[in-house]
This record gives structure tokens, C-alpha cells and sequence, in this order.
């Protein structure tokens, strides 16, 4: 507790945190309108050379539950971490805006055997865009944890644990038919590209993240 007394009295470290917040929820109420926006969009599907070769599975559990996990495990840390969260939240938010822009530039629908996410609370229009939809490029559940292990690489468990979820979510959107290939395997590459981008951008920012 004593390092929350030290960063929440700092004037600098306010602004950058409260800053942060507010770019993160910005960032999420736009994603929201832009994945109605595109699932309002007449589309069509594409074939894909992975998921027009192997049979969709029930994968929703761990999609959509594995995604809270990682939530919690990311609040969890920002909680034990409080100098972490400026620069992770504006990172968090900048991938989203940039995601939202790729969203809405391409207007594919969803794979036609693509598994049914089953838990009646998270479809919920609320969550438009995070478990169900047509937002397909690129998938954010590959590139978000992946993002996170990026930002944690010195630290070598946190950097198995984030990279064992993109991974694991890699995985999960073809065995369920959620994301095409191409999806998952540009995230790689974009968050990769985003995280030096942020690096850039929030130089004091991830200066202060890297503070143990």
C-alpha cells in the first residue's frame, strides 16, 4: 500500500493515470459503436485454407471464460503494479483504437460453421464486439494477451503466463471457426508494431512501467 500512497500523491502520475482511463474507455465505447456499425453491414464470407480443412469445435467455454481470467489476472497485477497501469492502459487503448480502424475497413461476415458462444449473459449486446460479431480483423484475444507479454518480457513468468493465453486463444478462434487464419496471424504482427508504437508515444509512461 505504501507505493499507492507514493504514486496517487504524485501530481505527474495522476494525470497520466486518470489520462489513461479515460483514452481506455473512449476506446471502448468507439469499438462498440464500430462493431454495431459493421454488424450492420451486408456481408458475405470467405474460404480460408485452415478453417475449410478441419471441423469446428465447442470451444466457447474456454473462449469466453479463459477471457475472463485473463481479465482478472490483469487486474490483479495492475493492482499489485499501480506504476504499470498508466502506460498499460494507454497501450490497452491505442491497440483497441487501431483495431476498430481495422474493423471497420473490412467488412467480412463470420466463417459459416462458426461455433455459437452459448452463455445467454454474454450475449448481451453489451459485449458486441468482444465474444460475438463480424469484427474479425484482426483477433484481439491473440493479440491482446500477446501485447501483455510484450510488456511484461523482463519478468519471465508473467511472460509464459500472457504468452501461453495468445496461444491458447490462437488456437481456440480456429478450432471454433471465430477468427480466419488471417486473423490470428496478422495479430502477431500489428501488436507488435502497436507496442513500439506505444513505447514511442508514452516514452514517461512506460519509463515509470519499468520501475520495480
Amino acid at each position: 500500500m505504501q507505493s499507492y500512497k507514493i504514486y496517487f500523491s504524485d501530481k505527474n502520475f495522476l494525470i497520466s493515470f486518470f489520462g489513461g482511463l479515460v483514452l481506455l474507455v473512449v476506446s471502448l465505447i468507439m469499438q462498440f459503436f464500430i462493431s454495431g456499425y459493421v454488424n450492420s453491414l451486408p456481408s458475405t464470407p470467405v474460404a480460408d485454407l485452415i478453417l475449410s480443412n478441419i471441423k469446428v469445435y465447442n470451444v466457447d467455454g474456454i473462449f469466453v471464460y479463459g477471457s475472463i481470467l485473463l481479465l482478472l489476472i490483469g487486474l490483479f497485477i495492475g493492482f499489485k503494479q499501480p506504476q504499470s497501469l498508466p502506460f498499460a492502459m494507454k497501450s490497452i487503448a491505442l491497440f483497441t483504437l487501431i483495431r476498430s480502424l481495422f474493423v471497420i475497413l473490412t467488412h467480412i461476415s463470420a466463417f459459416p460453421t462458426r461455433v455459437e458462444i452459448s452463455s445467454s449473459f454474454f450475449n448481451h449486446p453489451v459485449f458486441t464486439g468482444i465474444f460475438t460479431g463480424n469484427d474479425l480483423f484482426f483477433s484481439g484475444h491473440t493479440g491482446l494477451p500477446f501485447l501483455l507479454a510484450l510488456m511484461f518480457w523482463g519478468d519471465k513468468n508473467l511472460r509464459v503466463i500472457f504468452l501461453g493465453f495468445s496461444i491458447l486463444f490462437a488456437v481456440v478462434v480456429l478450432l471454433g471457426h471465430i477468427h480466419y487464419s488471417i486473423d490470428v496471424l496478422s495479430a502477431y504482427f500489428i501488436t507488435y508494431s502497436i507496442f513500439q508504437i506505444c513505447k514511442f508515444l508514452f516514452k514517461q509512461e512506460w519509463k515509470l512501467f519499468l520501475k520495480k
